[in-house]
């Protein structure tokens, strides 16, 4: 959308009324903005822009007490119930090792953040600090709760509160950055021989980064011993699987800004349309299947024995989701999740003649 055709926050608040059971991001998507702009548009009603510096904020979620922490892309959204607790900061990367919350924070992506204070169709009010990057996408959501000191979220927003209470909110212009890389010929002699050298599956990133090559590049190439492609409807069979012997998993969805984990064993799993959902008393997690554009078995060596994921990437070759079997450091990989994972259905790739 042209500047001269984006909506005012006036034609923004309208349109949300207009619209009440609309979710916010589809309200964006229908309007051409950025989900950030539709909060920005309530700045003096219900939404107070802060600091969203992210390790300024970390130094104090702690004080709120049990919360909801929520972190999302496009295609998933991971909701945990808990505590910040055990947070280390750094710059170009800060840690949450909370019983619950467990969180892989990148201060750097961290741009425009809002307190937000709305009243529900119960007549509840619904406290939350939300954070967003320099185009407007959500990296992070904090949600109080019964529980949550309230008093310390009132005084963690008058710390934080800027002068500037625009209602106007200009996304970057800049092209955002993608996980995919451009097609280009894969050396997959070196691949092979820097990827069986790994020892902790945290050098995979680093490897991509050395051979210029992007996650799905890697997949495609390094041969079916390592990574093979799944049936992308197999993410429910595995999680109905793991439920059913109570075997805990990782769960990691992010963004730019923000990876957040879950790790233990999930047990009410629904689907609801293109939605598979897990509804458990301290996860909730909510997964567009049909945006599933290739779904991998991956096989990454460690000092350990190898560990096996399950990968989703989306059209562009972004990640949605990733699960793995939990597991301790210095500990072996779980049979029961590499039978599991290595028993998914195979994608067909036999073309009849």
């Amino acid at each position: 959308m042209t500047e001269s055709l984006r909506p005012t926050p006036v034609e923004i608040r309208a349109y949300r009324a207009e619209n009440p059971k609309l979710r916010e991001r589809d309200i964006a998507a229908q309007l051409g903005v950025s989900e950030a702009a539709l909060v920005a548009a309530e700045c003096g009603l219900t939404a107070v822009r802060i600091d969203a510096d992210a390790n300024r904020f970390l130094s104090r979620v702690e004080e709120l007490g049990e919360v909801m922490a929520l972190t999302r892309n496009e295609s998933a959204v991971h909701e945990k119930i808990g505590v910040y607790e055990k947070i280390t900061t750094g710059e170009m990367a800060s840690i949450v090792l909370g019983e619950q919350i467990d969180l892989r924070v990148f201060p750097s992506a961290w741009a425009h953040a809002f307190a937000v204070t709305k009243t529900d169709d119960k007549g509840e009010v619904r406290k939350s600090l939300q954070f967003f990057d320099k185009w407007g996408n959500a990296v992070h959501k904090v949600h109080l709760r019964a529980a949550s000191n309230d008093a310390a979220y009132e005084k963690l927003v008058a710390d934080f509160r800027l002068d500037d209470q625009t209602q106007e909110f200009v996304a970057d212009t800049s092209v955002q950055p993608t996980d995919d890389k451009p097609e280009t010929v894969v050396d997959v002699v070196e691949l092979r021989e820097r990827w069986t050298k790994m020892t902790d599956t945290h050098q995979f990133h680093g490897m991509l980064r050395k051979l210029k090559i992007g996650r799905r590049q890697a997949l495609s190439n390094i041969g079916d011993d390592f990574a093979w492609q799944l049936d992308p409807q197999s993410v429910e069979a595995m999680m109905r699987a793991s439920a059913e012997v109570e075997l805990p998993i990782m769960c990691f969805v992010g963004n730019r800004g923000m990876i957040q984990i879950h790790s233990g064993p999930i047990a009410k799993i629904a689907t609801m349309g293109p939605w598979l959902n897990v509804m458990d008393p301290t996860f909730h997690l909510h997964l567009r299947t049909d945006h599933i554009a290739e779904l991998w078995a991956v096989r990454k060596p460690t000092a350990d024995g190898h560990v096996t994921s399950i990968e989703a990437l989306d059209a562009k070759g972004e990640m949605i989701i990733q699960f793995f079997g939990k597991r301790k450091e210095g500990l072996a990989e779980r049979p029961e999740w590499r039978s599991i994972a290595e028993g998914l259905p195979r994608l067909d790739t036999t073309v009849a003649a």
